[in-house]
């Protein structure tokens, strides 16, 4: 005889999350409660998106959320999202503008390098160095990840979004409709953001290979 096995039914308390089309008509309709719920709704997308752009989290890292969603909430009064993609990838968009502009902002106070790191991401531990490590070769990495943001700071803003939202994982066609252009524009703008990103960090390259003048006995 077969023996049959129990499945627990979902918690009927807890309530399905909202779809994009009801928190857009909640809203519209001006529904009260609407901002928290956006909020929580998005803020998984704007925080994890700055991160990963300014690869920590500073004192105004908070500033830099409330202005991301100072922005989504402008753009939804003023009826710019067409909703042809959902709302957290209209976020991260968002997020992303803001994101370069703070490493602009920082770039011109030539604090990148200098600035202290916040704490690490609460979402996963910092995983402890592995055996044999190269210390110097990970400082190495340190630096290039922020010789990286210094250069997409200085790059077009189109093409750092282009190649952001790619790094991010999202589809050609998601970036064409998260940036509201044609699939070929979305294309040319993440072909040309590559080329300028790679004669960006060229110099940089040919500069690490440079052997170190020895002194000379006086």
């Amino acid at each position: 005889m077969r023996r049959l096995r129990l499945v627990s039914a979902p918690d009927a308390g807890q309530p399905a999350p909202a779809s994009d089309e009801e928190l857009l008509l909640a809203f519209q309709r001006g529904e009260r409660g609407i901002g928290l719920r956006l909020y929580e709704h998005l803020l998984p997308v704007v925080d994890r998106t700055l991160y990963r752009i300014l690869g920590c989290r500073e004192q105004d890292h908070a500033d830099l959320v409330q202005g991301a969603f100072e922005q989504i909430v402008s753009t939804l009064t003023k009826r710019r999202f067409a909703g042809e993609c959902s709302l957290a990838g209209w976020a991260s968009v968002i997020a992303c503008h803001v994101g370069l502009s703070a490493l602009r902002a920082r770039r011109r106070e030539r604090k990148v390098i200098d600035r202290t790191p916040g704490p690490p991401e609460h979402d996963a531990a910092p995983e402890p160095p592995a055996r044999g490590a190269d210390p110097e070769r990970e400082v190495s990495a340190l630096r290039d990840l922020e010789a990286l943001r210094r250069h997409l700071a200085a790059m077009d803003g189109d093409r750092a979004i282009a190649l952001l939202l790619h790094a991010m994982g999202y589809s050609l066609n998601e970036i064409a409709d998260l940036t509201g252009v044609s699939v070929a524009a979305a294309q040319s703008r993440l072909s040309r953001g590559r080329r300028e990103l790679k004669a960006r960090c060229e110099p940089d390259a040919a500069a690490r290979h440079v052997p170190a003048r020895r002194e000379e006995p006086r």
